[in-house]
């Protein structure tokens, strides 16, 4: 028989009778005083490994690996939908202590995000379908697009450079692709600041402008550019961790 420890006459008799339990194994529904319910398995009265845990009150269910009472593992996570009273997925993926933490799928309904997590939030590879049509893939940080990306729109336009808090920040090349235009060059902020415009693909554009671009003649472009860049660096690094700093090389 397993010891159980004196208890405060204080906790409420469901508490008691949860404790002496001492739930083991697979179980079958289990309901709270709450309403919640849990069927799977347990390890020292706590849910551990496989079980499906329904919330009354917010409408979620969760189905999946349990570690000492948290979700951890692989599992998928569904809200009840007020006006059909059916379950739509949110998210299925990888979970850790609790929360979604690795490879997962959350559907926003109806954009879409497949890739990492961390701790909650979209952070490291992940590809983002947003609900304009535009599809965003590459690195992310704390739920923003962080470092390495490219963003490609409805309308055929793309964009593949850096990015800092979301916004295009450093160096990055805009392709026009309905104007047959490239633009390369340095943001802050999501503007761009300085670069160079030329013609790319305009034969196969489907408008492009009446007239081609003229060729640039200055003696050295690269230092005019890096001047002006150098400009704008100073603003950019202030505003993330020291690990995080952009250089005129990236």
């Amino acid at each position: 028989m397993p010891y159980v420890k004196a208890l405060k006459k204080s906790q409420p008799s469901s508490t008691l009778l949860d404790i002496k339990s001492q739930k083991c194994g697979l179980r079958c529904k289990v309901v709270s005083a709450n309403g919640d319910e849990y069927t799977g398995e347990w390890l020292d009265n706590k849910k551990h490994g496989k079980g499906t845990q329904v919330w009354k009150k917010s409408g979620v269910i969760y189905n999946g690996e349990w570690k000492f009472g948290k979700r951890d593992g692989y599992g998928t996570y569904s809200v009840l939908l007020p006006d059909t009273k059916q379950y739509a997925r949110k998210y299925c993926g990888e979970w850790k202590n609790g929360k979604k933490h690795g490879y997962g799928t959350y559907l926003y309904n109806p954009e879409v995000y497949e890739g990492e997590w961390s701790e909650d939030h979209r952070s490291g590879w992940g590809r983002m379908y947003y609900e304009s049509g535009d599809i965003y893939e590459g690195e992310w940080m704390e739920g923003k697009n962080h470092g390495q990306g490219i963003i490609r729109f409805a309308n055929g336009n793309w964009y593949e450079g850096t990015w800092r808090d979301g916004k295009k920040n450093g160096n990055g090349k805009f392709y026009y692709s309905d104007k047959g235009k490239l633009y390369e060059g340095f943001w802050v902020d999501g503007v761009a600041k300085c670069g160079t415009l030329s013609d790319f693909g305009r034969d196969e554009a489907p408008t492009p402008t009446k007239y081609p671009i003229p060729q640039l003649h200055l003696v050295d472009m690269q230092s005019v550019l890096k001047e002006a860049q150098s400009a704008h660096l100073e603003r950019i690094n202030s505003k993330f961790p020291l690990h995080d700093t952009l250089t005129d090389k990236e």
